[in-house]
């Protein structure tokens, strides 16, 4: 549920934000606004973390790293668990340790966001996967 809030911008910044909403397909100036507080937001909560744009929409990441999904994922998947861990999916994704801590702690306060990346991109993995089992077995 949405609550109504006054704001206002100046004519410079509410004309960037329009140029912005109508260049962006399905977006309007109400929700580009409450997206751009969101991530604002986020950002200063969650120093190190920034937001990309790709094939299945914004989403977070460290800055100039993977993004935080794919943190996630490699953390669930080494045998190490602790600190150990921290340390092990650093050494895989050629991070350094406070790095991996950043994903963590966004991960903390969006758990739900990070998980249902992390089920797309098996998903699509899956598929992939399967696609191309089916063209081997047609070449066979």
């Amino acid at each position: 549920m949405s609550t109504p809030l006054s704001v206002r911008f100046e004519e410079q910044l509410l004309t960037r934000l329009r140029r912005r909403a109508a260049g962006t397909p399905g977006a309007s100036v109400s929700g580009l606004v409450q997206r751009l507080v969101d991530e604002g937001l986020r950002l200063a909560e969650h120093p190190g973390i920034v937001f990309k744009d790709g094939p299945s929409g914004r989403r977070a990441a460290l800055i100039a790293g993977p993004d935080v999904w794919e943190v996630v994922q490699v953390l669930r998947e080494v045998d190490e668990r602790g600190p150990s861990a921290v340390a092990a999916t650093a050494e895989i994704l050629s991070l350094q340790q406070p790095q991996i801590k950043i994903a963590i702690r966004y991960y903390a306060d969006h758990s739900a966001e990070i998980d249902f990346e992390i089920a797309q991109a098996d998903a699509e993995s899956a598929a992939a996967q399967a696609a191309w089992e089916a063209e081997q077995r047609l070449l066979a």
